[in-house]
């Protein structure tokens, strides 16, 4: 059995938070590890739902190589996500640019640094030569109804264009 990739940790725990208890509760303390399952090594996430009290489990396919940590987030490598299609994380970094604190400089570089994060991985699903993600790169019901509502936020200059003014305005609460 094969199982989609989580090619960092980070990009594991954000898989997690996006995918509720059946209670709707996403408040759960997971402990991973590495497992052999389905024929071959896999990463092992499991815990106990705090809102409800059931049992959680997911199983994620280990990268062929590690990616290294690169600051925070470090959701992937040079590959697109297997876990998230690119309408999620676009989604992802539309909520996520939609609260940035006010307040707090330190959170609010953290937060968007997510969005910038977000948006580079949206870049990944356009193959080389390209100028917008293709239809494969939208599986999840969210990632469709994203692109539907605004197909050509997908476009390879608009996504470069919203990727720089996070990553802009991170730099200026850094």
């Amino acid at each position: 059995m094969t199982f989609a990739v989580a090619r960092t940790r980070d990009e594991a725990h954000l898989y997690l938070d996006l995918h509720p208890c059946e209670c709707g509760s996403v408040d759960t303390t997971w402990d991973s590890g590495l497992v052999s399952a389905g024929g071959g090594l896999a990463n092992r996430y499991a815990g106990t739902c705090e809102g409800c009290g059931r049992p959680r489990e997911y199983l994620f396919g280990v990268p062929e190589r590690p990616v290294m940590p690169a600051g925070y987030p470090t959701f992937g490598g040079a590959e697109p996500s297997q876990l998230l299609d690119a309408g999620e994380w676009l989604w992802v970094a539309d909520l996520t640019a939609g609260n940035v604190p006010v307040d707090d400089e330190a959170e609010a570089h953290r937060t968007l640094s997510v969005a910038t994060a977000a948006v580079e991985e949206v870049v990944k699903f356009i193959p080389p030569g390209a100028d917008e993600v293709p239809a494969d790169g939208f599986w999840s019901q969210r990632g469709r109804e994203v692109r539907a509502a605004e197909p050509g936020r997908f476009q390879l200059d608009r996504l470069l264009i919203v990727r720089d003014t996070y990553r802009d305005l991170a730099a200026r609460h850094a």
